[in-house]
């Protein structure tokens, strides 16, 4: 029953992996698990050392549903405008106003006080695939030395 219960949610209890820490997208998002399905999304230190000073973020709704690589929110910089993706399909709950009234937040702690939206995950699964923090580093190790 609880199997069943759970395949229902998206995901398998057998090859469920425990839901904490902090994974990665390869586009250099961030989801950090809260518990009970519940993750903060945002920016991580190389992506936002790549784009420069931030001054400018667009939030998504509260209530929105995004699909993994949906677009999510935007941030513009002094050099760009970029989309952030959802690292895996979510319903946006919460968003941090604080980034809005003070896009350096992105910049200076982009992975604390700098969190773009508090999110649902609708497939654990996909949290599972993303990269955890050694292998994200060794992705942007990887990423730097074809620039």
């Amino acid at each position: 029953m609880l199997s069943t219960a759970a395949h229902t949610l998206g995901f398998s209890l057998a090859t469920r992996t425990a839901f904490t820490g902090t994974r990665y997208a390869k586009s250099h998002e961030y989801l950090t698990a809260e518990g009970n399905g519940i993750a903060r999304v945002g920016i991580s230190d190389y992506a936002q050392k790549a784009l420069g000073d931030l001054v400018f973020v667009e939030l998504p709704a509260a209530g929105a549903k995004k699909k993994r690589g949906d677009g999510l929110a935007v941030v513009e910089s002094v050099k760009s405008v970029s989309d952030v993706y959802a690292p895996a399909s979510l319903e946006v709950l919460e968003t941090n106003k604080a980034v809005v009234a003070d896009p350096t937040l992105l910049n200076k702690d982009p992975e604390g006080k700098g969190w773009i939206a508090k999110v649902r995950l609708t497939n654990l699964d996909e949290f599972d695939n993303l990269l955890d923090a050694s292998a994200y580093k060794k992705h942007c190790a990887e990423e730097d030395a074809h620039h």
